[in-house]
């Protein structure tokens, strides 16, 4: 039951990802890449790790897309641009890539199934929250304080640039309205 739950949320995971890229319409790559955070998530749960599946359907699949839909929406992208002309070369590195991820995966598969654990061995505690905690403020406690640093500079700055592009538009705006004299009531 397990192995079709997974086969079942990884095809899921898989067939959104490839959604996203070969969409031609914005919105709904975002909305399939809500997909892949989803079927993601119900991953993780099956890892045993609900504080990361949470963490991801929270984070990502609830601010950040949430986000991405709003500045789509706002820049009301509508006109298609025409698709260039494909290479001819595309298709057979696609077919030979494609043959290289399946050669990939057999790899994979094979290599986990020789280093199966036994069955006394114990279950990690990876995706806990005690986990997690312990070595977010422990032993990565200096690249957490980087990281939020790092999103500090990053909303300064453009806190800064949306606040210079008002001027300038505020100082166009005066420039081009008609005299005070010449208006009509």
């Amino acid at each position: 039951m397990l192995a079709l739950l997974f086969i079942l949320f990884g095809g899921l995971a898989i067939g959104c990802a490839v959604a996203v890229v070969s969409q031609r319409n914005p919105l709904y790559c975002a909305i399939s890449l809500i997909g892949v955070f989803i079927s993601l998530a119900c991953l993780y749960v099956m890892l045993a790790a609900p504080f990361i599946a949470a963490v991801q359907v929270i984070v990502y699949a609830g601010a950040i897309m949430v986000l991405v839909v709003f500045v789509i929406m706002l820049l009301n992208v509508e006109q298609e641009e025409k698709r260039k002309t494909r290479l001819s070369f595309l298709v057979p590195a696609a077919i030979g890539l494609a043959a290289l991820l399946i050669a990939e995966v057999a790899f994979i598969l094979w290599s986990v199934h020789q280093n199966q654990p036994s069955a006394t061995a114990n279950i990690s505690d990876v995706g806990l929250t005690h986990s997690i905690g312990g070595a977010l403020f422990t032993k990565y406690l200096l690249p957490f304080e980087i990281t939020s640093i790092l999103l500090l500079m990053a909303i300064v700055g453009a806190m800064t640039l949306a606040r210079r592009t008002m001027e300038v538009t505020v100082i166009q705006d005066v420039n081009n309205t008609p005299d005070a004299g010449g208006a009509q009531d």
